[in-house]
This record gives C-alpha cells, sequence and structure tokens, in this order.
C-alpha cells in the first residue's frame, strides 16, 4: 500500500495499516520515541513533586503540561483526552478543568489551507460558494475546524474543515496502540485484557467515521427523523450542495454551550429543565431508537435561546441491536426489582460476562454492589457511584467491558458529568426513573408490557407497592399524563393479549381471601387529583370504541366464568 492509498482509506481496516507500518519501521519508531520521551517528562515531573512535596503548588501547572503534551501529539490523543475530560470519577479536578479545553480550545491550521481545502472539494472558489465567510476560524476541534459564513441564498451556516493529512497521523497511532494492546492483554487479568484488541478496533472504527463527513452528515439526518416529533431536541439541516468527505456545511445553530451558566442564566433557560431534556435525549437514543451519540460532550451541544437542547456534531454515532436494547431495559427492571440472578443473566446476555459463566457466586457480589444502590430511595442512586463499585468487581469477577458498551458507558457517564456540571445535586434517575415508568405504564409495544407484568407480579403476587411507586415516579414529571396511560392500559386489559393479565388482576383484588380495598384506596388517592370524572368518562369511552359488540360479549362471560370458578376453589 503507499502513501497516496492510506490517505483514501474509507473504512478502518487493521490488517492493511499493519501492512504498511511493518515496512516502515523508521516511522513507528520515531513516533513511539516521542510519545514515550513526553510521558516519561510528565511522570519524573509528577514523581518530583511526591520527593519535593510541591504536589499542590505545581498541580495546575502539571495539568497544564498534560493538555499540552496531548495537543502536541496530535488528533488520537486529543480524542483520549477528551474522552477523559468527562470523567470526574476518574481524573482529578485541577487536570479535568484542563482536559475540558481539549473540546474546543485547539490551535487552528491555516485559514489558506483551509480555503484552499473547500474550493477543491466544492470545485469552486469561495466567492462563489458563500457571500461572506469569516476570516478566522470561529471554533478549532481535534479533526478540524468551524467558519461562520453565509450561501448565496441567504442561509446562515457553519462550514466545518477537516485538518490535512490527518489519516497518516491517525493510523500510525492506532497501529502503535494496537501492538501495545496486544503486548499488554497477556499480563491483565482476562477480564481486563481479554477485549483490549476489540476496544482499540472499536475506537478506530469510530474515528475513521468521524473524519468522513458524509458519513456525519447522513448520520446527524437519521438522528433529525429519530427526534422529529420532540419539540426539545434541535437537529441543524445539511447542505449537501455544499459537502462532501472532507468539509460538511450544516445550519448554523445559534445558542450557548451548556458549560457557560452564566449565559445560559442570562438567557433565562431554566438548568434543570435542560437537563431533563439531554437526559431523556439519551435516554430515548438508547431504549426507543438504538442509535445514539457516543460523544455528547460539552462542546458539542448547546442551548438554543427557546430552551431546546441543540446538538452539532454527529461523527461519533454507534447503533444498539432490537436485543441488546430490550436486554436494557429488562435489567432496569430487574434492577427496579432487585432480582440480581436475572440481572447476572442480562450481563451475559449484554457480553459483561461469557456464555457459561457460573454466575451463582456473582449473584451475591451484584446484590452487595447494587442492594443499596438505589439508598434509602432512588434519588440516591447515580452512574458514578455504579461505575466505582464496579471497577472493584472487574477484578474479582470474571467480567468485562464490551467494545461496544465502552461507548454506550461512556455517552451515559459524560451526560451524568454534563448534568452535575449545571446542577452539582442532580441525581440522574430524577429523570431516567420517570423516563422508564413512564414507557412501562405506556407500554406501546407487546415487549413492554410484558417486562411491566414482570415488576408487578412477584412469585405470582401482585406487588401494590410497586404500582404505586411506579405510578409516583411517573408522575413526577409535569409532563406524564395518566388518563392516555390509563387508556392504553384498559384498551390492553380488553384484549386477548391481556387475558392472562385480566385473570392476574382478578387474584390480586381476592388475593389471600379477602378483598385488597385498602390498596385500591391507597392507588386512587394517589390519582384521583388527575382523574377528573369527565376526562375518566373519555378515557374509557376511547378505550372501548376500540372493541366490537361482540367482542365485548364474549369477554364478559369468560370473565364471569372465570369468577366462578375461584369460588368454587375458595368453597374447597
Amino acid at each position: 500500500m503507499s502513501q497516496f492509498q492510506l490517505e483514501q482509506m474509507r473504512r478502518y481496516d487493521a490488517k492493511a495499516i499493519a501492512r504498511y507500518y511493518r515496512f516502515r519501521p523508521w516511522l513507528t519508531l520515531w513516533r513511539s520515541l516521542s510519545v514515550v520521551w513526553l510521558f516519561g517528562a510528565f511522570i519524573l515531573g509528577l514523581k518530583q513533586d511526591e520527593w519535593f512535596r510541591q504536589v499542590e503548588a505545581n498541580k495546575l501547572r502539571r495539568a497544564a503540561q498534560l493538555r499540552k503534551i496531548l495537543t502536541r501529539l496530535g488528533p488520537t490523543y486529543i480524542k483520549v483526552g477528551q474522552a477523559l475530560s468527562t470523567r470526574p470519577d476518574l481524573v482529578r479536578k485541577d487536570f479535568l478543568d484542563e482536559l475540558v479545553k481539549l473540546q474546543d480550545q485547539l490551535p487552528p491550521f491555516s485559514t489558506d489551507i483551509a480555503f484552499g481545502i473547500i474550493e477543491r472539494e466544492l470545485d469552486r472558489t469561495i466567492d462563489e460558494t458563500f457571500s461572506q465567510i469569516s476570516p478566522q476560524p470561529i471554533a478549532a476541534a481535534s479533526l478540524g475546524q468551524v467558519y461562520q459564513a453565509r450561501l448565496h441564498t441567504g442561509e446562515e451556516v457553519a462550514v466545518k474543515v477537516q485538518r490535512p493529512h490527518l489519516l497518516p497521523v491517525l493510523t500510525l497511532d492506532l497501529y502503535l496502540m494496537r501492538w501495545a494492546a496486544s503486548w499488554m492483554s497477556p499480563w491483565l487479568p482476562l477480564n481486563l485484557g481479554h477485549d483490549l484488541l476489540l476496544v482499540v478496533d472499536e475506537f478506530g472504527t469510530k474515528l475513521f467515521e468521524e473524519i468522513d463527513y458524509q458519513n456525519e452528515g447522513k448520520n446527524a439526518e437519521k438522528f433529525a427523523a429519530n427526534f422529529s416529533g420532540d419539540p426539545t431536541v434541535k437537529v441543524p439541516l445539511i447542505y449537501w450542495r455544499y459537502s462532501s468527505h472532507h468539509v460538511l456545511t450544516l445550519e448554523w445553530i445559534h445558542g450557548s454551550k451548556l458549560t457557560d451558566l452564566q449565559k445560559i442564566r442570562e438567557s433565562n433557560l431554566d438548568q434543570d429543565t435542560l437537563i431533563e431534556i439531554g437526559v431523556t435525549a439519551g435516554l430515548r437514543q438508547l431504549l426507543e431508537f438504538g442509535f445514539f451519540h457516543a460523544d455528547p460532550h460539552p462542546g458539542n451541544l448547546f442551548a438554543t435561546p427557546d430552551g431546546r437542547m441543540a446538538y452539532i456534531d454527529f461523527g461519533m454515532m454507534d447503533q444498539l441491536e432490537q436485543e441488546a436494547k430490550e436486554t436494557l431495559v429488562d435489567s432496569v427492571v430487574h434492577l427496579i426489582n432487585q432480582d440480581y440472578e436475572h440481572l447476572a443473566q442480562d450481563f451475559v446476555k449484554l457480553g459483561f460476562l461469557t456464555a457459561g459463566t457460573d454466575i451463582q457466586p456473582i449473584i451475591p457480589a451484584l446484590e452487595e454492589v447494587l442492594g443499596n444502590a438505589l439508598g434509602e430511595s432512588v434519588q440516591d442512586f447515580n452512574f458514578k457511584t455504579i461505575t466505582d463499585k464496579f471497577s472493584s468487581l472487574m477484578y474479582e469477577y470474571p467480567f468485562r467491558l464490551p467494545a461496544k458498551f465502552a461507548l454506550i458507558i461512556r455517552s451515559v457517564v459524560t451526560q451524568e458529568g454534563l448534568a452535575l456540571s449545571l446542577n452539582p445535586d442532580f441525581k440522574i434517575v430524577d429523570v431516567a426513573f420517570p423516563y422508564v415508568a413512564r414507557r412501562l405504564l405506556t407500554g406501546e409495544s407487546p415487549a413492554l408490557r410484558r417486562r411491566l407484568i414482570e415488576v408487578l407480579f412477584k412469585d405470582g403476587k401482585f406487588q401494590w407497592e410497586r404500582l404505586e411507586n411506579l405510578i409516583a415516579i411517573a408522575r413526577s414529571d409535569t409532563q406524564f399524563d395518566l388518563l392516555p396511560t390509563a387508556q392504553l392500559g384498559l384498551q390492553y386489559l380488553l384484549s386477548d393479549e391481556g387475558d392472562l393479565l385480566r385473570r392476574q388482576l382478578i387474584l390480586a383484588l381476592i388475593e389471600d381471601d379477602r378483598l385488597h380495598t385498602a390498596e385500591v384506596q391507597r392507588l386512587w388517592n394517589l390519582i384521583k387529583d388527575d382523574v377528573k370524572p369527565a376526562r375518566l368518562l373519555t378515557a374509557a369511552i376511547g378505550a372501548l370504541t376500540e372493541f366490537s359488540t361482540e367482542r365485548a360479549a364474549t369477554l364478559l362471560p369468560s370473565m364471569a366464568g372465570f369468577m366462578a370458578s375461584q369460588d368454587r376453589k375458595t368453597v374447597r
């Protein structure tokens, strides 16, 4: 493979990259020496601070030194630094403050070079393309930089231009990282070293996708289609006529970075509402669409003046298969139920435990780690605590981190970290649990309805308190309307699919040879403020109109027959 062929690669190919660098040892040797020299000097400096007791005095200088090292080493290491900048659980605050600057405070490359790339890629001059364009980039990131411009048709746009000669730098670093991973894997615990090469390959695949701006444009349009009915999420339009593999022209977004608290306050935007929008959007990506933003750092998210959340970068996305989505919902249900045996089975399905693993010794460990995860209330739960506790389990039990879920965990923890920067007292379950409860209660698919039944019944007995908790949690979301949910529930009960649930509910009402009037009264007290007679009648009529007279006629005798059979059992 020639250098020209290397620079024309569109997809990550570890074998092709290895063949190229295997015959260019001078490149790999020089790059390795540069990396070792820079990080070696940094580590030595940290040790000197410890020896001479100057850690506190030099901490800001060392943090800036690390940022400069990552910047000097280029795009690959900057991407690593960006990932670490969203992990307050791994990186101390002084380093975190410096690493955040890697998200959008990087040195730009020459505007003359950038304009040359635009003209070559679009096959037209700058003046032919834009009526005006900023003389300098308004932001510079690891893989490119952005100019503010206006088309001749009047639209205000952002023009992303990729840094020149990216592939030789990225492929060399990925080749060395892969070599280091293969060398380190045998020396690490099996659960940590098992997928190390896959993690590097996943990182490489995502980097290649991120530097293909046509792929990013398609991702943006898919993301916009998913949220087309959501008025709280904004996705910029793509101008394909002015875009290519290395240039992307998209709608200009006016807004404030989520980290700019002062500007958010000046815009009279409610921080907690922004948090709720961001977390709910993240949950919908994972549990509804399966297509999720894998790099939601503050440089990629804006609050618009009208209170929407705007996503502006779609280079790093990933797709979750339907089975994985359903298993994730299962794991939440099993966590709510404190059903650790089934939770362990979920981990096997998701790939955190290999098939055939004896899960019996793991169940007590999960109970110990997660048993108090909710604390005295759901408000005490946070993902940072869970990931911290799980890190210890990784060494004691054969857990491993599947490459795909490294991105998911990064996405979830990043969003929680972002929310905490807006509100230090934020608890992710304040939004996550109402969302899950709402989805279970609405039960828009057979799979979700089965999961609701699984939550409400344990060992064949109806769990009244769980239903109360689900309704109370769902109602904590001010936008949740109980009546449409009740209508959906009634339609389900009257359907063929709801036959088993009808029987179980009747048993629940007469369980232990008594009518559970106290439980029903508690439920009524919980919902009565939402259930006005006129609206309740409308919901009931709406549910009943779904069924024919013949269907109702066949339903009632079957219910009467079931009640009679229960009476006969009681007499015996």
